[in-house]
């Protein structure tokens, strides 16, 4: 690439391009308009290196481009034009931040002589998402002075590096640009000193040379830090693995396991932690924790003195009871400078990630020796074992370090659960009628390994929580659970199955129809996305609430009812639908996925009957075990 020196505004631009490229960006999201025609010619000219997408919806485009980042690790832009385009990206702005994902935000505005003077489509965008960027900044008019060049690479590089650390998030540059905005050769302007001398001696290899790919530090080693003996001594701990989309699950996982060996505790692994699904090198993984901490005996009975929460806490309220009751000594493993404690509990956060710790485990597996070591959650104990464990008082006496009473702690977590999970699937095996939570349980055994799968918020989330079963299969979840809203369901989805392994997405009637704009997006897709649609025509998260209760006015504004016709809607935006009408048809169009388009998979069920099922089996899953 060469600098486009046919007006300022041009040699401006794509200075910022070409250092971005060179910094790593391979993707920017273009919204269209005027005011932002520099960039959006400068960043068209960066192709093949740099693929720009054009999306007309500005909501949709920055989710997008959210997506586009939870899948890559990396940064990606998105830029619209001034006015009221860049208010529409504030709801990924909010979840960029509240989910620690890297985005660089380029709003286009007018100059200062046309603001504040009704000059048209200009409102004050200065630090126009408040408090949420990581950094935010007003670039200077554009220049060709060389200064003021090395000063715009600058800015480029620093807003690369302020979405990466010391904890990702989003960056928004607001970019004014006089006229003229399209590429047309500026005569006066080439004919001057300053323009003519910046093209003849302008090296452009000399100007970028230090810019090399940059992304976020890696944390320094411990040693053997002091908390990690409090840990050893501890035989009634516990790990729980969070809310959790690591850009590299296997090593995230293997760490977990790592230190679950060391330490003999049992791994508390959340649907939306990729641990579930890297079950072989954790044989310690309960997936039923919610089900089990439903009967107050075993809850009791299961109460730990520490308990290691790595990432987010999980979405499950029985949990978070629990932990609260309990007021364990509680350890939170997370590199960021985030309070992850919603808790206010006896908590100490540790700013390390769960790699690093993972290492010193590894150096450190010598500590403690269970005789159970090869126990796994998904095998039947022996009869003998199974009277103790599910026998075993909190109370019973036993040395601070006994090897044997740390392993009858954790055999009883793991017998427990192989009796939960056995009741579950052995009930939903049998459940012929389409009860929504079912199409958890069926994804988490049928999508093909390694399948990304993007969970929407509201019952989805929870549904994969109760009912996702571990495996081997290295499925790989994302979700929005940074501000927990709906907003953007879509079009996060397509960014991360775009130019990625065929991918799916999990998500309710309403999550949907609030972004359909991002079905725009379907001729700039590359790849598949199959959505996994549970049409219970209304919010089924309010049917779990006490407003339920009250109607008028619950189901109106509550639950809402669109009556939507999906094959219609689907027809309109030229996207592939099929109605599931059986378990066996949904099991059919998972494994193999088509490689190619957006497909809908529509399953009917009732919310009311759904509700009910909720609240009369969850609870029965752990009857009789206490």
């Amino acid at each position: 690439m060469t600098i486009d020196f046919r007006n300022i505004n041009t040699v401006w631009a794509s200075i910022a391009a070409e250092t971005l490229k060179r910094l790593g960006l391979t993707c920017v999201v273009i919204c269209p308009g005027s005011r932002s025609t520099p960039l959006a010619v400068a960043f068209a000219q960066q192709s093949p290196d740099i693929q720009a997408i054009s999306i007309l919806d500005e909501r949709s485009a920055a989710f997008f481009a959210l997506g586009q980042a939870k899948a890559t690790g990396r940064p990606t832009v998105v830029v619209c034009t001034s006015g009221t385009a860049g208010a529409n990206f504030y709801p990924a702005v909010i979840e960029a931040k509240e989910s620690r994902i890297p985005l660089l935000l380029f709003t286009t505005d007018r100059p200062a002589e046309l603001r504040d003077c009704h000059s048209g489509q200009t409102i004050d965008q200065l630090k126009l998402y408040g408090n949420y960027p990581n950094w935010q900044t007003e670039l200077a008019i554009p220049s060709v002075e060389i200064g003021m060049l090395a000063y715009l690479r600058q800015m480029m590089i620093h807003a690369w590096e302020r979405s990466q650390t010391s904890v990702p998030g989003p960056v928004h540059l607001n970019f004014p640009f006089r006229d003229p905005l399209a590429p047309i050769p500026n005569v006066e302007m080439l004919q001057t000193t300053s323009l003519q001398l910046l093209q003849s001696e302008f090296d452009l290899e000399d100007f970028f040379s230090h810019i090399t790919t940059i992304t976020a530090s890696a944390h320094v080693p411990i040693s053997s830090p002091p908390f990690l003996e409090e840990w050893l001594k501890s035989d009634r701990g516990i790990i729980i693995a969070g809310v959790a989309q690591p850009q590299r699950p296997q090593e995230y996982c293997s760490a977990i396991a790592q230190l679950s060996k060391t330490l003999k505790f049992p791994v508390l692994a959340e649907g939306l932690s990729p641990v579930r699904n890297y079950a072989d090198r954790n044989p310690h993984i309960i997936s039923t924790y919610d089900l089990i901490l439903r009967n107050q005996e075993l809850a009791k009975q299961l109460t730990p003195d520490v308990v290691i929460q790595i990432g987010e806490l999980p979405t499950s309220k029985e949990l978070r009871n629990w932990l609260t009751s309990t007021q364990a000594r509680r350890w939170i493993i997370d590199p960021s400078d985030q309070n992850l404690d919603p808790l206010h509990g006896r908590t100490t956060h540790l700013r390390i990630s769960i790699e690093e710790l993972g290492r010193w485990g590894q150096i450190n597996s010598k500590f403690k020796i269970c005789p159970a070591d090869t126990l796994r959650v998904s095998e039947t104990p022996p009869e003998e074992a199974q009277n103790s464990k599910l026998g075993v008082s909190s109370s019973s006496p036993s040395s601070p370090s006994s090897p044997s009473s740390s392993c009858k702690y954790l055999e009883l977590w793991c017998a427990i659960e192989a009796k939960v999970r056995a009741a579950v699937d052995q009930t939903l095996t049998t459940t012929e009628e389409l009860f929504e939570g079912k199409a958890a349980w069926l994804l988490s055994q049928t999508l093909p390994a390694k399948t990304p799968i993007f969970i929407a918020n509201s019952m989805p989330v929870r549904d994969v929580e109760f009912f996702w079963k571990p495996s081997h299969s290295e499925v790989q979840p994302f979700f929005n659970r940074g501000a927990n809203g709906i907003d953007g369901t879509l079009s996060t989805a397509l960014g991360i199955a775009h130019r990625h392994q065929s991918s799916v997405m999990l998500t309710g009637d309403l999550a949907l129809l609030h972004d359909t704009n991002g079905f725009l997006i379907r001729n700039k897709f590359v790849g598949h996305l199959t959505i996994v649609l549970i049409n219970n025509n209304g919010g089924g998260i309010f049917e779990m609430l006490p407003i339920s209760k009250f109607d008028p006015p619950f189901e109106e504004f509550f639950a809402t009812p669109q009556d939507i016709d999906f094959a219609q809607l689907c027809a309109t935006y030229g996207v592939e639908y099929e109605l599931i009408t059986s378990w066996k048809h949904l099991v059919s169009r998972l494994n193999p996925l088509p490689t190619q388009g957006i497909r809908v998979l529509e399953l009917r069920t009732n919310r009311k009957a759904d509700a009910k099922w909720r609240r009369e089996n969850l609870g029965k899953f752990s009857v009789g075990l206490g």
